[in-house]
């Protein structure tokens, strides 16, 4: 029997009624995951993807950079904890810090073993290499040369950690490189923040040193602080150590490689690091091209060491003849060593060569 039409209309109108919040319902909930999507979906997913794997920079077993802003780090990524007990090596203590809280400075520091209450030791702030890219100064190649260091010279040595690029480009490393020579400083005052620095950190004998990129950044902080000075200290330090420092420029010097690949390796990273904002030639990478700012580099003696095989050998080799040229009032020495590659020292802490480099850092140090 066909339903009369008033009773069709109730029965559609108690459907219609019944219906409309299950529709609300399913419209708020996610597309169940059984769904295939669409072509184009998956075409744009495949895209995505595609995008995401791309690199941007490659340094092969130090750092990948992709499209998508991911940084994956090959090297510099282990650490070893401090000695606070003393190294078994040569009885350095070792502890972290934070140097300056506001400027988010922190560093490892290295006490010799058997300084008598009060008594002074020259201070070296050293900034460790990487190419601005990778480590800290909880690496074990740098954990073991500072240690070396304090205990051979003897120093309180400060081995600061700094931003690193490509999160923190250039010149975020120079101005935490400055940052901590002020903390570092202020903390030798007899009412320093930091006890070690305090009783036994000499500030009339501040050296700034560092390797590679860490020698880069301390010949800058040394010109920053002949420009800007620090109140109640000064505008120079005792001495600088550059040991196989990273420079670079746009032309060969010396017998530098020509060759187009090679140097565009080297360009490419000093835009990378630099976010593209610093040129080739800016004083900061290439001193050799400003001598009225290399001038001002606010130190009294210059040590500069390299090696035989270094990549910037040339370079070293020019820093040392051009800053004699440049009017700059200091004396500067020149170590190198034949047969070797860029920071050997680091990799091979006991062989003969690595010992003699040693031993040159460690007098230049005395005499600061």
């Amino acid at each position: 029997m066909a339903t009369p039409a008033p009773e069709l209309s109730r029965w559609l109108l108690r459907v219609a009624l019944l219906a409309a919040p299950l529709a609300a319902l399913l419209l708020q909930l996610p597309i169940p995951i059984s769904l295939k999507p669409r072509s184009t979906d998956t075409a744009a997913a495949a895209a995505m993807d595609a995008a995401a794997s791309e690199i941007e920079f490659d340094m092969p077993g130090v750092l990948r950079m992709y499209k998508d802003g991911r940084v994956e780090r090959f090297d510099g990524t282990q650490t070893v904890p401090p000695s606070p007990s003393g190294d078994p090596a040569n009885g350095v203590v070792s502890k972290d810090v934070v140097l300056d809280p506001a400027a988010g400075i922190s560093a490892r520091l290295y006490l010799p073993p058997g300084v008598e209450p009060g008594k002074k030791l020259p201070v070296v702030l050293f900034f460790h290499g990487g190419a601005f890219l990778v480590h800290t100064a909880a690496s074990p190649l740098y954990h073991r040369y500072a240690a070396s260091l304090a205990a051979a010279v003897p120093a309180v040595v400060v081995s600061a950690d700094y931003r690193l690029a490509p999160e923190q480009p250039v010149p975020a490393a120079y101005d935490d490189a400055f940052a901590a020579l002020r903390a570092v400083v202020a903390a030798c005052r007899p009412d320093g923040a930091e006890p070690w620095l305090a009783a036994h950190g000499d500030a009339s004998r501040v050296v700034l040193a560092g390797d590679s990129a860490g020698a880069n950044m301390a010949h800058n902080a040394a010109i920053r602080l002949r420009k800007e000075g620090i109140e109640g200290y000064g505008d120079k330090v005792s001495g600088v150590v550059l040991l196989h420092p990273y420079f670079w420029g746009k032309d060969p010097v010396g017998g530098e490689s020509t060759d187009a690949g090679y140097r565009g390796s080297f360009h490419g990273t000093w835009e990378f690091v630099s976010a593209g904002k610093l040129g080739l030639d800016h004083p900061c990478v290439n001193p050799l091209a400003s001598p009225e700012e290399w001038r001002q580099l606010g130190a009294g003696r210059v040590l500069v060491t390299t090696a035989e095989h270094c990549w910037f050998v040339e370079r070293a080799r020019a820093y040392a003849e051009g800053i004699k040229k440049c009017g700059w009032d200091g004396e500067v020495e020149l170590h190198e060593t034949d047969g070797e590659g860029h920071v050997f020292f680091l990799p091979k802490p006991d062989c003969d060569n690595a010992v003699k480099e040693l031993a040159v850092v460690t007098d230049f140090v005395r005499r600061c």
